[in-house]
């Protein structure tokens, strides 16, 4: 039933009946026909299931449009009850509220039936293509990094990652998976009609008053493709090292070390840490019309005018190791290299920075002092690795506590001196959370705040290199010279009020 054979059954403006008569939250699995998000955004409440037929408060019986994409979305025939908007946006929130608190947490498979094929014309109808607009365009207003749309045996979920934690935003009917994916994948340019490998595409559309980028990967599961999305919001992106929040003499090595025109400066991390972030804040720093800018991704995650980007592609021979050794003849004076992963990439990025060229590229350790000892452990000769390298810089992303709803909180004098804190010394006695508020959406965080360490190869340091000496001697130096360490720096960013402890000691390393 289309949404112009829809004869609303009262005027907008007349009250629907009680709720108790109606009973809009009596059954969680009629709520759960309409996500939540939806719902809100668009003014509409199911009221009862009757066969085929699904009830529906609106603010406008007479939406076509919204018709159309309610029959979609639920696979129900729509029969449309007009409610004043203010009566009606009170018990959406007091329905879905209510449902929430009895733990109402499966969505309802309306018929019954497994998934269907969706083809590309199915996936350009034009609710999958208003539904998944919605979705993507609320993750960007909300700042999520990332979107996974993820099947399972009888629903589809659909999760954002904010300030750095996964948060479960709706769950459209099972039904809709296969549209929904395949309108995604033709949007990335991907084989909607190949579904047993994965496989990576992007997506570039306007969203509000800009132009995001989307890098889409499928990955077959069980029961269906699930969908990821990295969100690469340039706008919300700033490229600035100063505006990091590294402690001064931290960030002070860092700079002079990217001003020398060679030499290796090199970023370490677990995956997710923001170290490409730091390097295209460097390589920003340095762009400009004297410089030849040369970088090897894998993959580039944005584009920088000025710069020459080349996407690393394995399955064709184009690797890390083949792609340095042809910038090598094109003059460059600055080569990013995305990631040395193995002993000839390594060899070659040594190479290059000791013959005056300037090299930034990351590795995968725990500590800025273990990076040395990896590089030596490659097979990378110690002198050469002692006399190119000249910063390591490791760093973790915590969540920023939301400034409009922080908290002191504080811990007993055992558990702070447990993890070497004492409760008496200035900026250790009292610690910050997020309470939770409108403006974080109940989360407590409002962003991501970076803790750092910076360990610059001073003459002592390389003596140890050369020596054969381990992390933890190399680590002990460089404290003695000065260092701050990863939870050092995440301790004076907790007594601050900028993270929470807790993330602190979870993110570290002791």
């Amino acid at each position: 039933m289309r949404g112009d054979a829809v004869t609303p059954s009262r005027p907008v403006d007349t009250p629907a009946p009680a709720p108790k008569r109606q009973r809009p939250a009596s059954d969680p699995k009629v709520l759960r026909l309409i996500p939540a998000e939806f719902a809100s955004r668009h003014l509409v409440l199911p009221l009862r299931r009757t066969g085929r037929t699904l009830s529906v408060a609106m603010a406008d019986p007479s939406d076509a449009a919204l018709i159309d994409d309610l029959q979609f979305l639920t696979q129900f025939e729509i029969d449309a009850v007009g409610v004043g908007e203010h009566t009606l946006r009170q018990r959406i929130d007091r329905s879905y509220e209510a449902a929430t608190t009895r733990g109402s947490g499966r969505a309802e498979e309306a018929a019954g039936a497994p998934p269907v094929e969706a083809d590309s014309a199915e996936a350009s109808e034009e609710p999958a293509v208003r539904l998944i607009d919605d979705i993507l365009a609320d993750a960007v207003r909300r700042g999520a990094s990332d979107i996974h749309f993820e099947p399972y045996e009888s629903e589809l979920r659909v999760r954002y990652r904010l300030d750095g934690r996964l948060r479960e935003i709706l769950r459209p009917p099972f039904r809709l998976a296969a549209a929904l994916t395949s309108r995604l994948k033709i949007l990335a340019d991907l084989n909607i009609a190949e579904r047993r490998i994965p496989q990576d595409g992007r997506i570039r559309m306007p969203v509000a008053d800009r132009v995001i980028d989307f890098r889409v990967s499928t990955l077959p599961t069980l029961f269906g493709e699930k969908v990821v999305l990295r969100i690469l919001d340039r706008d919300r992106q700033a490229f600035d090292l100063e505006a990091f929040g590294m402690e001064a003499r931290a960030e002070r090595a860092l700079l002079a070390a990217i001003a020398q025109t060679s030499g290796m400066v090199l970023v370490t991390g677990p995956t997710g840490s923001g170290k490409t972030t730091t390097l295209y804040s460097a390589l920003a720093r340095l762009n400009t019309p004297e410089a030849n800018i040369m970088t090897a991704e894998d993959p580039v995650e944005y584009s920088i005018e000025g710069i020459n980007q080349v996407q690393i592609r394995p399955k064709i021979g184009l690797t890390f190791a083949t792609t340095l050794r042809a910038f090598l003849r094109q003059d460059p004076n600055i080569l990013m290299v995305g990631e040395i992963r193995d002993r000839e990439t390594g060899g070659i990025a040594v190479k290059a920075a000791l013959t005056g060229h300037l090299v930034l590229s990351t590795l995968h350790t725990n500590d800025a002092a273990s990076t040395a000892t990896r590089l030596v452990d490659m097979g990378i000769e110690a002198f050469n690795v002692a006399v190119a390298v000249k910063v390591i810089t490791a760093q973790r992303l915590v969540g920023r506590i939301c400034p409009d709803c922080r908290v002191e909180t504080s811990y007993a004098p055992e558990i702070l001196s447990s993890v070497g804190l004492e409760a008496g010394r200035r900026g250790q006695g009292a610690f910050y959370r997020g309470a939770g508020c409108d403006s974080c959406d109940g989360s407590g965080y409002s962003g991501r705040q970076g803790l750092y360490e910076v360990l610059p190869m001073s003459p002592a340091i390389r003596r140890l290199v050369l020596a054969g000496a381990s992390s933890e001697e190399i680590e002990r130096r460089a404290v003695k010279e000065g260092m701050i360490t990863l939870r050092q720096d995440g301790f004076a960013k907790a007594g601050m009020g900028i993270a929470t402890l807790e993330d602190v000691l979870r993110e570290t390393p002791a």
